[in-house]
């Protein structure tokens, strides 16, 4: 893990196209601003965790429903 030290108003660059800007520090929060392509998706990490569980739990109920060709099923 890379650990920066930042001013209010400075910024970091993460490759070419994301930008992140401390905007605002009160008592132990940063508040930061996020600058990235619509194509790169941003969340806090508990949405992005709630998100996996998420893509996890459909991916496993498609897995586990029955196919229309399965012999199992009653024609």
């Amino acid at each position: 893990m890379l650990v920066l030290s930042r001013h209010l108003d400075e910024s970091i660059m993460i490759g070419d196209d994301v930008v992140i800007t401390i905007v605002d520090i009160r008592g132990d929060k940063v508040r930061l601003g996020i600058q990235a392509p619509t194509e790169i998706p941003v969340h806090r990490q508990e949405v992005y965790d709630a998100i996996q569980r998420e893509m996890r739990q459909a991916a496993a109920e498609k897995a586990a429903a029955p196919k229309p060709d399965d012999p199992d099923l009653p024609a």
